[in-house]
């Protein structure tokens, strides 16, 4: 590899063909955004902490005074691409090779690429991920299947490609900047950025992001801002990148309008990121026992807090002439159980036609077989390419609208699913891989954050299941050691010896018994891979 700028170090060998990501200018530019905005991110993580401390406290989340202005006003974001103007159903998954040529090809109008929270952050899974990207631009995407012999290359006709990069909380820790890690969110967004921006301008299409887990209007200012010397160090005009943000944070849902006015040059549309909406709902009020859930799987979009957020992000947007995109459905098909692929697909359909009616411009699958199913139920109900013309005047969503809990109950069933599916993701995880088939759904990490953050939150409190058991600590013990064996059993003796659960428990235990609420679960667990 040729010499490195000056203060960047590697903690990991350059591998042959990662000299391909990790030029020297490619790393100089990650290394310009991480001197110019490192100081602003982490003031803006302890912001987060300061805020949590009053939710703590019992301060209710609210829309902020200081900036009504904003959203009395009468702006709109700056115009949309053309490729970005249809958007009725969008892909995602992570960046392994395989998956983006499948996804590109699926036939959805997106394909989010993700090295968030469908992708686990080990040193090759991040650079192998930018690889297949600049190759996809590059026109050189094909694999061949070292065990089936099967080969693919891209379609003519690739969905539009956005790249989710990492939250602001996460960091890269593999590069160093004058003895410092990077942030996990610029060193994706920008490697992406330098290598392909012009590459995807020249092919009609352009530098296209998700940006995930903002809690804060001043957040986005600090992305619009990297946008900003993005495109000035490139020659590039102001605008050229477009973001869609995801709107997966409860403190976010009362910034929505700033969140837009503060990106207005780089924004087209916001979308209901829900599971983690249900995470970060419980992490505000972890310490809350008015704001206690029931059941995660009775936590539905059709009802309380994730109803009224959804409509009220429609209003938001297209008031703003921003899109409205809707959230996952998360099922895969169940080939062997035909019965269970039908009701798993019924509830595809009843979500898709949920968020059609109420006005969304777009949706999310996780496989390619639920392309078709969304596409036909948009195709249906929104002939036009999008629904900005749904105003949703009707909505009237405020403070109240935001914190309405759902009702619903409390089981045991629903506890001991929480440790399954959140250990065994979690032991996927530190084997490399970020999207986990468990139990007929496609799981990222939000999904283990509920699991330990609702069961954190019934010990905290003591709750109460069905049938009267009180939820303590000696019941959870019990519960892990009994769902392990069941866990073991399912996945076989042999392959639960050979992975890494005993770390995956050991971590799961710690984050759902800890003395005080523990923000994230992939940063503790990232120290188990680095």
């Amino acid at each position: 590899m040729a010499k490195l700028p000056k203060g960047v170090t590697f903690t990991e060998a350059v591998k042959k063909g990662y000299e391909r990501i990790l030029t020297p200018e490619a790393v100089a530019f990650v290394a310009s955004l991480h001197r110019a905005f490192e100081d602003r991110r982490r003031a803006l993580i302890k912001a987060r902490a300061e805020r949590q401390k009053l939710f703590d406290n019992g301060v209710l989340p609210d829309f902020l005074p200081e900036t009504k202005a904003i959203r009395d006003g009468s702006w709109t974001v700056a115009p949309i691409p053309a490729d970005l103007q249809d958007r009725r159903v969008e892909i995602t998954g992570p960046t392994d090779r395989k998956m983006v040529i499948n996804a590109l090809n699926s036939g959805a109008k997106v394909f989010m690429t993700d090295f968030e929270d469908s992708n686990s952050p080990t040193w090759d899974n991040m650079i192998q991920g930018q690889i297949n990207l600049m190759d996809r631009w590059a026109r050189k995407l094909d694999y061949t299947d070292s065990v089936s012999g099967k080969s693919y290359k891209l379609g003519k006709e690739p969905a539009v490609l956005l790249v989710r990069p990492r939250g602001w909380h996460l960091l890269e820790e593999h590069m160093r900047v004058d003895g410092a890690p990077v942030s996990g969110a610029l060193f994706d967004f920008g490697l992406y950025f330098f290598h392909n921006a012009k590459a995807a301008l020249a092919a009609k299409s352009g530098p296209y992001f998700y940006l995930p887990k903002m809690e804060s209007h001043h957040e986005a200012r600090l992305w619009n801002d990297a946008f900003i010397q993005a495109e000035s160090a490139l020659g590039l005009p102001l605008g050229t990148i477009k973001a869609t943000v995801l709107i997966e944070t409860l403190p976010a849902a009362f910034e929505m309008d700033e969140i837009l006015f503060e990106l207005r040059d780089h924004i087209v549309g916001l979308n209901c990121g829900r599971w983690d909406y249900i995470f970060s709902f419980i992490k505000t009020f972890a310490n809350n026992k008015h704001f206690v859930l029931p059941d995660r799987s009775q936590v539905v979009m059709s009802k309380a807090f994730l109803a009224n957020y959804s409509a009220l992000l429609i209003q938001t947007c297209h008031k703003r002439r921003a899109f409205a995109m809707g959230g996952m459905a998360a099922q895969i098909p169940n080939r062997k159980d035909e019965e269970a692929n039908r009701l798993a697909f019924e509830k595809v359909r009843a979500d898709k036609e949920r968020e059609a009616k109420n006005g969304h411009d777009g949706t999310w699958v996780a496989h390619p077989d639920l392309v078709p199913v969304a596409r036909d139920i948009f195709d249906a109900l929104m002939p036009t390419p999008n629904q900005l013309y749904v105003k949703r005047e009707d909505v009237a969503v405020g403070q109240k609208e935001l914190l309405q809990v759902h009702e619903g109950t409390k089981t045991e069933a629903g506890f001991r699913e929480n440790i399954r599916v959140g250990v065994q993701y979690i032991e996927a995880w530190l084997r490399g891989r970020g999207a986990v088939p468990i139990y007929n759904l496609m799981e990222d990490a939000a999904t283990a954050e509920i699991s330990r953050s609702q069961i954190w939150q019934w010990l905290k409190f003591g709750a109460r299941l069905e049938g009267g058991q009180k939820v303590t600590k000696p019941f959870f013990e019990k519960c892990v050691k009994e769902e392990m064996a069941r866990v073991a059993q399912e996945v076989g003796p042999e392959a639960y010896k050979k992975g890494r659960f005993r770390e995956a428990v050991a971590i799961f235990r710690k984050m759902s018994t800890s003395a005080r609420f523990e923000t994230f679960l992939t940063l503790p667990a990232y120290k188990k891979i680095v």
